[in-house]
């Protein structure tokens, strides 16, 4: 057998002792282009999304390295708040789509009516908690004099926003659920060409808008929430769709969905908990390097989203075709897709590879001018280099899993990589051992290869497929 050929077609992707029909049920062309149709919509989403962020940095660095470390000290404590809701949308996307695998359209909209008043009233609920701690939160997170007023602003107006993104995030979370990914990628980038024009307005006050900085960011930032919400609730009105609102359901107690909910996102808030505690910490033990190392970090931070989107997007097609086809009562479709996400994502990682080598000094100088900045960042992009190929598999493997049901695995395995080993290693690396910078960016090579470990054997064992949702 030709080496290429059993690497890329769909048959070779599962043991033979595993599939359950014939050869014709695993037709190239067909399971290919399956997957393309569901995941180019996500990875152009998440990929454009990350781009936009890049610049989003870019523009804000133009008002100075502390305006880069203001933003940036933010990023963790906001996505503490977050993790809750993001950990809602892995249980509606699991269940919608095993509803939309069973042809079961009326349990799929009772589903979204059971989150979408929840998600609503936890987001009233935790800006306001959020708003009230802002300032000690941060001073925590390592703000300092020259950041910690620019920060604070930053962080209040973002969190307003967070009440209008999560709805969004429930709404998108069961349209991918459906296959349907061309809703998410609109109302995302949608979102965030709204906020790079209104970046452009109102952080160096073009035209006759006033001139407000980081606040003027953030202010974009959250006009954007606003529009993708807009965008997303008006794709769940069309009574032709598979998903559609009801206002009179949302005022109802669905007792099967509402434990599945708690049971499916119990273990994917648990995860992101210890995800945000793990990145908190690192990024706090980065801050207290000093206003410098820390720009550097953040600003290679948002080079590190280009390789995680590509992940992301297509983990997200992958988490809706395991989730649809094991609905369908097909495992092995659902392991054949998770395979076809890796092999796509390995190619780009190649790429991403090559651009993070040679391209390093060109991307350290769109955030700074300053040698010391510059220097240092061209080596965190050579390990990025080293990275990237673990975290692109590791994010597709725990899309998959995610899209199984199997969330308490991956809390697991987020509470030993993330949340101990990295936030350890980080410490001895950055200052025993005095690497600084560098030695956190090791311990994220670390961090990121364990996880690849960890998830590439779950996926693998195929537990993950004889999870009941």
């Amino acid at each position: 057998m030709n080496p290429i050929k059993s690497l890329l077609l769909p048959e070779y992707m599962i043991r033979a002792d595993r599939r359950l029909g014939p050869s014709s049920d695993y037709h190239p062309g067909t399971m290919y282009s399956t997957f393309v149709r569901v995941a180019w919509p996500a990875l152009l989403e998440t990929v454009l999304a990350g781009l936009i962020n890049f610049v989003d940095s870019v523009m804000v660095s133009s008002v100075g390295e502390e305006a880069i470390a203001a933003v940036g000290l933010t990023n963790q404590p906001r996505l503490i708040f977050y993790a809750v809701f993001f950990a809602l949308s892995v249980a509606v996307n699991a269940i919608v789509a095993r509803r939309y695998g069973e042809g079961n359209r009326e349990g799929a909209n009772q589903c979204l009516a059971q989150v979408l008043p929840l998600a609503l009233i936890l987001g009233v609920s935790l800006c306001a908690i959020a708003i009230l701690t802002a300032k000690p939160m941060l001073i925590f997170a390592g703000a300092k004099d020259d950041t910690i007023d620019m920060a604070t602003d930053y962080y209040i107006i973002v969190m307003i926003g967070t009440i209008f993104s999560s709805i969004t995030l429930m709404i998108n979370a069961a349209q991918r659920g459906c296959g349907n990914t061309r809703i998410s990628m609109v109302t995302n980038i949608s979102a965030n060409i709204v906020n790079v024009i209104f970046n452009a307005l109102l952080i160096n006050g073009l035209f006759f808008f006033p001139k407000l900085g980081v606040t003027g960011a953030a202010i974009a930032t959250m006009l954007g929430n606003i529009v993708s919400t807009v965008i997303a609730f008006a794709s769940i009105l069309r009574k032709d769709r598979f998903l559609r609102f009801n206002l009179h359901n949302c005022f109802k107690i669905y007792p099967d969905y509402l434990r599945l909910l708690c049971k499916i996102g119990s273990g994917a808030i648990v995860e992101q908990v210890f995800l945000r505690i793990g990145f908190f910490l690192t990024a706090k033990l980065v801050a207290d390097l000093g206003t410098i190392a820390f720009a550097t970090h953040q600003s290679c931070m948002s080079i590190v989203n280009l390789s995680f989107t590509v992940g992301d997007g297509l983990g997200v097609a992958a988490s809706a075709l395991v989730g649809q086809n094991l609905g369908r009562r097909r495992p092995d479709w659902s392991t054949i897709y998770g395979g076809i996400a890796q092999r796509i994502g390995g190619a780009v990682a190649i790429v991403l590879m090559l651009l993070f080598t040679l391209g390093g000094r060109m991307l350290m100088m769109l955030f700074s001018d300053e040698a010391v900045v510059i220097d240092t960042g061209r080596t965190l992009l050579m390990i990025l280099a080293i990275i990237t190929p673990a975290q692109i598999t590791q994010v597709i493997f725990n899309g998959c899993l995610r899209g199984a049901g199997d969330t308490r695995y991956t809390a697991m395995v987020s509470l030993l990589s993330v949340a101990i080993l990295r936030p350890v290693t980080t410490y001895l690396l950055a200052y025993p051992l005095g690497f600084g910078v560098t030695g956190a960016w090791l311990a994220m090579l670390i961090d990121q290869y364990t996880r690849l470990i960890c998830s590439a054997i779950r996926f693998m064992s195929g537990k993950w497929s004889k999870i009941k949702v």
